[in-house]
């Protein structure tokens, strides 16, 4: 829907990274993007603009919000302070700069087979 879309909230500005609409699921996708190491206060912002969505954008028969936050560099124990127990709304994940070899997806794969 949008790139770097620009939402008020009362005199201040934001700008949302990425802004997608899945029509068949009925629900917004919020992304950002971080080229540093993760913050909690990264975490609070993409909060803020899943809740603004929800609040102002999403109608009563859509589904929640799903939030992203792709940065360089992520601290599992950040996220998991930051952000309530439970909650599936929003995600965080560190990007990769290049794409894996076929090889090192199919021994992903093997082992992920294996754990089941």
């Amino acid at each position: 829907m949008a790139r770097q879309k620009r939402i008020h909230i009362e005199e201040d500005e934001f700008f949302v990274d990425l802004v997608f609409y899945n029509r068949l699921l009925q629900y917004f996708v919020i992304i950002e993007i971080k080229t540093n190491k993760l913050t909690h206060q990264d975490i609070g912002q993409l909060q803020m603009y899943a809740n603004y969505y929800d609040r102002m954008e999403k109608l009563p028969h859509e589904n929640p919000i799903i939030g992203i936050l792709l940065c360089a560099n992520k601290n599992d124990a950040v996220v998991k302070f930051t952000l309530p127990e439970g909650q599936k709304q929003i995600i965080a994940s560190q990007y990769k700069l290049y794409l894996p070899t076929e090889k090192q997806l199919l021994e992903e794969v093997n082992r992920e087979l294996k754990s089941f």
